[in-house]
């Protein structure tokens, strides 16, 4: 599935689209170039949860926890980003295995480094910038490995 915005606020049907088409996946890798838009998506979708907090890049955090309701219960979103590690190990000690093995939505920007690592059913999106204020979303599923766009 390939979507296309031009602003930030169509981001929010992006995410819908997407929470739709994952079923019961809750890992999600995402692919692009600084400033194309992954972080942007990672908010709306958390919008569209119902996340109160306004999420924000993790790059020195490395991972940061949201919360929302779900059915009443609380439930969690990681959003992780791996940019600056450099080793695989780096990434186990931050306890990364832990969040790939639990039930929450989880969102890992720059995920090259931790590909053997990804539950097989994880969902792929590769966000790309095709020109200036268009946002491109291409949406892959499953084993289907990563491929670019």
């Amino acid at each position: 599935m390939e979507w296309i915005t031009h602003s930030e606020t169509a981001l929010d049907s992006v995410a819908r689209a997407v929470a739709a088409r994952l079923g019961s996946r809750r890992k999600v890798a995402l692919y692009g170039e600084p400033g194309a838009g992954k972080t942007a998506f990672v908010r709306a979708f958390c919008r569209h949860l119902g996340v109160q907090d306004r999420p924000s890049s993790p790059t020195f955090s490395l991972i940061n926890v949201y919360r929302y309701p779900d059915a009443g219960q609380e439930a969690l979103v990681h959003h992780i980003d791996l940019y600056r590690l450099g080793r695989l190990e780096e990434a186990l000690d931050i306890g990364l295995e832990d969040v790939l093995d639990d039930p929450w939505f989880c969102f890992i920007e720059w995920p090259e480094l931790i590909e053997p690592l990804l539950p097989a059913d994880t969902a792929r999106l590769y966000v790309d910038m095709p020109d200036p204020g268009t946002h491109r979303f291409v949406l892959r599923l499953g084993d289907q490995g990563p491929k670019a766009v």
